[in-house]
């Protein structure tokens, strides 16, 4: 049985079944993947929401028994079991732990945050304060929707995107897959953004940009593809 007090925004949403105002069982508790910055933000979200979290885990030793916000941070361990999401804000890291992790994935949105009825969320996806996701958005899995971003109308976020605080998209833009938005970074009207690019913060894309580009600027540009990749660590992940 679910319980159905107005403690959580959203949990078990689908792309199938669309977002919804499932609510789960607050006293079990949600595993945290992870103990960084953005594990700090998704806590005080399910704290927000009157979520419990049951343990909050890493794979970076020098973190291990540290205070996550009254949680003692332990090991990962690939048994563990339960209602999960992952707390880490790089995408690339976000899938792998996705992927390994066999945890009921849990979609959480902010109470002060607005996702319209038609607006469909994925697994796993969190949408943070005042954040605002408007009319037939599809809003892939594992997403993040981060402080003050807005996604408006017919828009499509692939899974693993990550959207940073103050991003703008405006009506029926493409983000594609892990892509990366940057802080104030913002999108034009039906505008594509490739798989695995990144936008810089304060950027403005007025037209589409391909996958695996570093693009930045008003209006954005790519750079070319000998800065953006250095070592290879702006590449498209397999």
């Amino acid at each position: 049985m679910r319980d159905r007090t107005p403690r959580f925004r959203a949990l078990n949403a689908t792309h199938e079944a669309g977002w919804s105002d499932l609510l789960a069982q607050g006293k079990d508790g949600v595993v945290v993947i992870g103990a960084g910055g953005h594990a700090k933000v998704l806590i005080s979200t399910l704290t927000a929401c009157g979520v419990s979290v049951a343990a909050v885990v890493d794979d970076d030793d020098r973190k291990w028994g540290m205070n996550a916000q009254g949680t003692r941070v332990g090991r990962i361990e690939r048994e563990l079991g339960g209602r999960g999401i992952v707390g880490i804000g790089d995408n690339a890291q976000r899938r792998e732990m996705a992927t390994i992790m066999g945890l009921e994935w849990q979609t959480v949105v902010h109470p002060s945050a607005y996702v319209h009825p038609s607006a469909r969320l994925g697994r796993g996806t969190v949408v943070f304060a005042g954040a605002v996701v408007q009319p037939d958005a599809v809003i892939g899995d594992h997403v993040i929707v981060n402080t003050g971003a807005t996604v408006d109308h017919d828009c499509v976020v692939g899974d693993y995107a990550h959207l940073a605080p103050g991003v703008h998209l405006a009506g029926s833009v493409h983000v594609g897959e892990g892509a990366f938005l940057g802080v104030g970074s913002a999108v034009c009207p039906g505008v594509r953004i490739g798989r695995w690019t990144t936008l810089g913060a304060g950027a403005v894309a007025i037209r589409d940009l391909a996958d695996g580009v570093v693009a930045v600027g008003v209006p954005a540009r790519a750079l070319d593809r000998g800065r953006a990749s250095g070592e290879g660590e702006w590449a498209c992940p397999p």
